[in-house]
């Protein structure tokens, strides 16, 4: 099969003269660590800190120079990604690096340094979405292998109390019909309105697999994108 990419939601497909040559291997983030040496102790202690961002390279070759303005039109900026060997995962990436456009006219082959955020994530995942009647819980599926940051939309109107399998994630007051709540980037808000003040509590977290996401409150819908992921 052909090798391509989609970036920013053009897929190099469409590219006539753009070659694919070679994909950027799977790889593993690296874990970023803090380390302690204590006197009298054999070792050090290890503290975890979080996973670095990291570069993929792309191997691009070119079959004659036309369109090399929309090449390097391309090739630039920030967005989603996806590489047709891992074709139902997308990684939020950057390109920011020099590409040496004047070898690639030369020689028809160039690299593309694609700095990646560590986590990657399912390609077009259905969210779970309950309208309440009689329940009190919903069940939803974390598929990654990793903890996810999900978003959580909530409907209704006063003070909302969500738990997840069984543990207190945050209480908040909707004073306006709904609010999302964001774990990926920390923030509760309705539209370009900001509701962190009317939150309480820690954004919530998914653990891999199934969990059971309960409420207190009158809440009347509820939406969840699980936010799946993998190193």
């Amino acid at each position: 099969m052909k090798n391509y990419i989609i970036f920013k939601g053009v897929d190099s497909r469409t590219f006539s003269n753009l070659i694919i040559s070679e994909l950027p291997s799977i790889s593993k983030p690296k874990m970023r660590v803090s380390s302690t040496e204590i006197d009298g102790r054999d070792g050090d202690i290890i503290d975890e800190i979080g996973y670095s961002s990291y570069n993929k390279t792309l191997k691009i070759g070119l079959v004659n120079s036309n369109d090399i303005d929309k090449l390097i039109k391309y090739f630039n900026g920030s967005g989603d990604i996806i590489f047709s060997n891992e074709p139902d995962k997308v990684y939020k990436a950057h390109i920011y690096d020099k590409v040496d456009y004047e070898r690639l006219l030369k020689f028809r082959t160039a690299k593309i340094n694609i700095h990646v955020q560590p986590f990657k994530y399912l390609l077009n995942e259905p969210p779970f979405i309950l309208n309440i009647t009689n329940e009190t819980e919903l069940k939803v599926t974390n598929v990654g292998f990793e903890k996810s940051k999900p978003i959580i939309t909530l409907y209704g109107s006063g003070e909302i109390q969500l738990s997840i399998n069984g543990l207190t994630a945050f209480s908040i007051d909707i004073d306006d019909d709904f609010v999302v709540i964001d774990s990926i980037n920390e923030e509760a808000y309705k539209n370009e309105i900001l509701k962190n003040r009317n939150m309480s509590g820690e954004f919530p977290i998914l653990e891999s697999g199934v969990s059971i996401i309960t409420w207190t409150g009158n809440l009347t819908k509820i939406k969840v994108e699980p936010k799946s992921r993998w190193l």
